[in-house]
């Protein structure tokens, strides 16, 4: 047999179609009891921002012109093709030995948080010309861009050779910390940029604000493009040309571990900046730097967010951002060490060096995922752009509390999901380590909230965790296993011992046993005021009611049953799906009370 005979004796499959697909999906679903109008409908699900999310996607689902590089509607990165992205580390203290730590370690971006006194020590030893520099002095961005321009005079290094950003951003420092944007001082930043510093822009259009109050995707979106609008009218208003005011800015997005959405928020944010600029008459390209997202990482289980902000990494770069920040694993707890530091410009390294990532140029483009995503994005955040348009441009919009209304709802159905882990999250609210000792760190200073709060995803749990854990003993819960064959119980036991432990709430589980007394004294040997029913179906329509009244009798204050039934004596229900926070708090109250 030849070698096209054997792949022709393989072309035997019926041809994979949609309608073949809605037959078997439909048959699985009536299997299991659904109904639904369709399959789509049944296995569809929506992000935050409304946006459904299709079970199945094919040909049809395609924007009816995808685009190709450097044509509309101009999703494709622009950074050149096979080059890597700029690794650019952020400093928030002045520390000279770990800025040179990573210069000297694959890092050859500076993002400095910094004073303006402090930024000769900081650069003490750097070459400036080298490397590219992006300040954010928040109200103090004019002073900052003095110093640094006076320190590279002072070294003699031309001012035509410096790169990066000054940073002047009025309306994220107003969103960020509440203070009045001051319009004139960045126009006059990008007037000395224009004229003298071809390598610099003076403003960047920070959007990460947004994302950590907790806005969706095209709310960010959104907002950047509003703002981007605003500094367009400004810079051209104080005598910059269309150009000129275009290739002044810099745009700041989020990454998140939610890999095909990062690379459609890039994508996205690349299409409705050239539509500004279709309008405007500038040029389509807008260079973009990607920031792992601070709301994501975890207090708890802090070495898991290597793996996020990994993730996160990997879709910017896929999504053709010219500038990555990863943020130290230990964010969240306060400054990094040597070692977080490390790990955070190590993982551009290995994308780019090992993994190849930045060899091949968009390569989500085609899928007919990512680009409908992208395309419905896009579509969703021009019309919330179009909203703040309408009600007077962003810094309307910021000061009447509208944006800060629309990102509060969203911030709330968010909420609520995580609660209900819907929206899980590893290491904190599933399959937490009571175990663990978090890594002490020096608190990072922060600013103060201004217009937006700033939060995490796992806060509320966090806080929960941190109150049990301030107690000189970690209160428990008791499960009782009722069943007659071996590991009846195990799969409830399990899933109720996940919930507490998100709580910090250790779990004693009883011997298996369908005996009420036998049950009921275990349970009072236990210690437990707290227990937690764990078995079949079958096994708690015959003994359910019992074991409740022989607990309750043992001195329960409250059960719980892992299931759905209701039963009489039981107080409440775990079930995937039910409300997570509020049953620990529930259990917390309890256990003070039985205490």
């Amino acid at each position: 047999m030849t070698l096209s005979q054997t792949f022709q004796s393989g072309a035997g499959f019926p041809p994979a179609t949609r309608e073949r697909w809605r037959e078997l999906a439909e048959e699985v679903l009536r299997r299991s009891g659904q109904a639904a109008e369709s399959p789509e409908q049944a296995l569809a699900s929506a992000t935050d921002d409304g946006i459904t999310i299709a079970p199945l996607y094919d040909p049809i689902d395609l924007p009816a012109v995808p685009g190709l590089p450097g044509l509309p509607p101009y999703a494709f990165g622009g950074r050149r093709l096979g080059a890597a992205w700029e690794v650019r580390q952020r400093h928030e203290v002045a520390d000279p030995e770990a800025v040179m730590a990573d210069l000297e370690n694959g890092v050859d971006s500076l993002w400095l948080a910094v004073a303006p006194e402090d930024l000769p020590r900081v650069l003490d030893g750097v070459n400036l010309d080298w490397i590219s520099i992006a300040l954010d002095a928040g109200g103090r961005t004019r002073e900052a861009a003095d110093a640094l321009l006076a320190l590279a005079a002072g070294r003699g290094v031309p001012a035509a050779a410096l790169r990066g950003c000054l940073g002047a951003d009025p309306l994220g420092i107003l969103s960020r910390c509440g203070t009045a944007p001051h319009l004139p001082q960045m126009a006059e930043l990008a007037r000395r940029c224009a004229d003298d510093l071809p390598g610099m822009r003076a403003v960047v259009v920070d959007a990460t604000p947004y994302h950590e109050a907790g806005a969706g995707d095209a709310e960010e979106l959104g907002c950047s493009i509003a703002t981007g609008i605003a500094y367009l009218r400004t810079l051209t208003a104080y005598g910059l040309g269309v150009n000129e005011s275009f290739g002044q800015l810099e745009f700041r997005y989020a990454a998140t571990a939610d890999q095909f959405a990062t690379i459609a928020k890039l994508r996205a944010a690349r299409v409705l900046w050239a539509r500004v600029a279709e309008v405007c008459g500038g040029p389509p390209g807008q260079l973009q730097h990607a920031v792992t997202s601070a709301a994501m990482v975890t207090r708890r289980d802090a070495w898991t967010n290597m793996l996020r902000t990994t993730l996160a990494c990997f879709a910017a770069g896929v999504a053709g951002a010219d500038a990555v920040t990863v943020r130290p694993f230990d964010d969240a707890l306060g400054l990094p060490d040597g070692f977080s530091r490390r790990i955070a410009r190590n993982t551009s390294a290995l994308l780019v060096e090992e993994a190849r990532v930045a060899r091949v140029s968009d390569p989500a483009a085609g899928s007919w995922y990512v680009e409908r995503r992208t395309a419905d994005l896009a579509e969703v955040a021009w019309q919330w752009f179009q909203e703040i348009e309408e009600a007077g441009g962003m810094a309307d919009a910021l000061a009447s509390g509208l944006v800060a209304g629309r990102i509060a709802a969203t911030r709330a159905s968010r909420s609520r999901d995580i609660a209900r882990r819907k929206a899980p999250i590893v290491g904190v609210s599933r399959f937490p380590d009571l175990s663990e000792a978090p890594p002490a760190r020096t608190p990072t200073p922060r600013t103060p909230e201004g217009t937006l709060p700033r939060i995490r995803y796992a806060q509320e749990f966090e806080d929960l965790r941190d109150q049990v854990d301030d107690r000189p003993s970690r209160p428990q819960v008791f499960l009782a296993a009722i069943g007659s064959r071996v590991g009846e119980h195990v799969a409830r036991a399990s899933f109720a011992a996940d919930v507490f432990h998100a709580g910090g709430i250790e779990s004693i589980t009883s011997r298996p046993a369908t005996d009420p007394d036998m049950i009921a004294e275990e349970f009072a040997a236990s210690g437990a005021v707290v227990a937690c029913l764990c078995s079949s179906d079958q096994m708690y329509d015959e003994h359910a009611a019992t074991v409740a009244e022989a607990l309750r009798k043992a001195g329960a204050v409250r059960i719980w049953l892992a299931g759905r039934g209701r039963y009489d004596g039981v107080d409440g229900n775990l079930y995937a799906g039910c409300d997570v926070v509020d049953v620990l708090r529930t259990t917390l109250a309890d256990l003070e009370v039985g205490a």
